[in-house]
């Protein structure tokens, strides 16, 4: 069998651009919100309404910019491919290329415009039920006000972590598009190796998994994902495919 061996770095400059981007729209909506007196007990329902605006305004921005970030992973990961098969059959190479990701890509995108589009939505339901919250406990105005005000910093973390994960996500579901048509039957996980790696993939690390089974990668929650997709997840697979 043939490994084929990815390594990490190939997404961290993709990540990276795509955290800017989102950390742009966290940005926005700490100036919608800081943009109305939060002290006003009336105020909640404009800055819902602004929020939810501004995100169905991104929608032609959000296919744009992640047509662009979809399609860098799916051609990184063909170049990745092809730079680790210099030694196998023109056949092979001419399958790498010619896998069919049509599909796929078009998958990813309408995922990362929800993902995108989530971020005002998210940041107005959390100013709703918090409003809601003042109304219901009372005497706590002060402390409201503070949460609603740190919207936008929570829009900034969730950025971060959809970015980090997306990208790896769809790294990986290229990389398995690209091995089963080649055969491949599974993959071993490889992680980060160093002092983050949660425990639980630093078990999973080395081990070979099948494509149709993805491991458990979070004991707490029993769920069940592939390597790098899961939340902040640097892990990643390395394919292992048939001898020609």
């Amino acid at each position: 069998m043939n490994q084929i061996r990815h390594t990490p770095n190939r997404a961290r400059k993709v990540e990276k651009k795509y955290g800017r981007q989102l950390r742009q729209i966290a940005s926005y909506v700490d100036s919608i919100i800081k943009g109305f007196d939060v002290t006003d007990e009336t105020v909640s329902p404009s800055i819902v309404t602004a929020l939810r605006k501004y995100a169905e305004s991104l929608d032609i921005w959000a296919k744009n910019a992640s047509s662009k970030i979809i399609m860098d992973i799916a051609l990184r990961d063909e170049r990745t491919w092809l730079e680790y098969s210099k030694d196998m059959s023109v056949g092979i190479r001419k399958e790498i290329r010619e896998t069919d990701i049509g599909m796929i890509v078009q998958q990813e995108v309408e995922r990362q415009v929800g993902l995108i589009k989530s971020l005002p939505l998210e940041a107005a339901q959390r100013v709703q039920d918090l409003s809601i919250r003042a109304i219901i406990e009372g005497g706590r105005a002060d402390e409201i006000s503070g949460l609603i005000m740190a919207t936008g910093q929570v829009t900034k973390v969730r950025a971060d972590t959809i970015a980090r994960t997306e990208v790896s996500r769809a790294s990986t579901i290229f990389t398995k598009a690209r091995a089963e048509s080649l055969g491949s039957e599974g993959y071993i996980w490889r992680s980060a190796e160093d002092a983050d790696v949660r425990d639980r993939h630093r078990e999973l690390n080395g081990k070979f998994f099948k494509w149709d089974e993805p491991p458990i990668a979070d004991e707490k929650s029993g769920i069940r994902a592939h390597a790098g997709c899961i939340w902040n997840c640097r892990c990643y697979p390395e394919p292992v495919i048939p001898e020609e």
